[in-house]
């Protein structure tokens, strides 16, 4: 069985290995003032965006899949974030990773600085360093992803780094082992994959199986697969406070409709 999950990691580690050496080259680069904390960024909160009466929608920016190849172009992300925020989304998860899902840094940029409403920015892309999250600082996100399957009990590391430049971490998890080491970890946001991040494929019920072993205090986000406004309704009614939605959004001719029939 193919595993998708390995080439992904080895070319962030060739991303995180050749932004390292830039900002070592210039010791005044924002990111190393990021790091340093001389470099202050106001933020808004994925946390407090979450945590509504109603269920919460994570929109998603995502042109390819390595799974499903391209799903849309999206030649303004600006606009299509627009659109979002105008059907009712209460943040935005944006995917950088270029090479298999042709994200880019630079739209959360754009985004960030566009939008006609302000809504949390999620980084979206396979986190495995500070520089990465600081990078994600330095372009305007609010939040970044940070996968346990990817990390391992170094997702505390994420969360201590993300938590002392002032942005959430949503941590993704897949499995009760991987759910266990987030808990101890100290993750306050915890969305439950419905994607094997190894093979890609899809199981619904995945999410409704494990929500229950979280705790109430903590948010949840059921992510993946999420193809009818009647299946988002199910995970609320099941005690999620969010989903997670990209494919169905970017292939949809009223993605704005779609979130709202959503978070009816």
């Amino acid at each position: 069985m193919t595993d998708r999950l390995q080439p992904i990691i080895l070319q962030k580690q060739y991303e995180v290995a050749a932004l390292k050496k830039l900002v070592q080259q210039e010791p005044q680069h924002l990111i190393a003032k990021i790091l340093r904390g001389e470099e202050k960024k106001s933020f808004t909160s994925f946390k407090h965006a979450l945590r509504q009466p109603t269920l919460s929608v994570i929109a998603e920016i995502k042109r390819k899949s390595p799974s499903k190849g391209a799903l849309a172009t999206i030649e303004d992300p600006v606009a299509l974030a627009n659109t979002y925020v105008a059907g009712g989304a209460n943040a935005l998860s944006i995917l950088t990773d270029e090479k298999f899902f042709g994200g880019h840094l630079a739209d959360i940029q754009a985004v960030a600085q566009a939008l006609t409403h302000r809504v949390p920015i999620l980084r979206k892309d396979f986190i495995i360093d500070d520089m990465q999250i600081a990078e994600a600082v330095a372009a305007g996100a609010d939040a970044v992803l940070g996968i346990v399957a990817v990390l391992g009990p170094k997702i505390k590391d994420v969360l201590t780094c993300a938590r002392r430049l002032g942005i959430d971490v949503l941590v993704e998890i897949h499995n009760q082992a991987e759910l266990d080491i987030a808990l101890q970890s100290g993750a306050d946001i915890i969305g439950i994959n419905n994607r094997d991040l190894t093979t890609f494929l899809v199981d619904t019920n995945h999410a409704l199986r494990l929500v229950e072993h979280i705790p109430a205090n903590i948010i949840k986000i059921a992510e993946s697969g999420i193809t009818q406004p009647a299946l988002a309704k199910q995970y609320h009614q099941a005690g999620f406070d969010a989903v997670l939605i990209g494919e169905a959004l970017v292939t949809s001719p009223r993605p704005d409709l779609f979130i709202e029939a959503c978070r009816g």
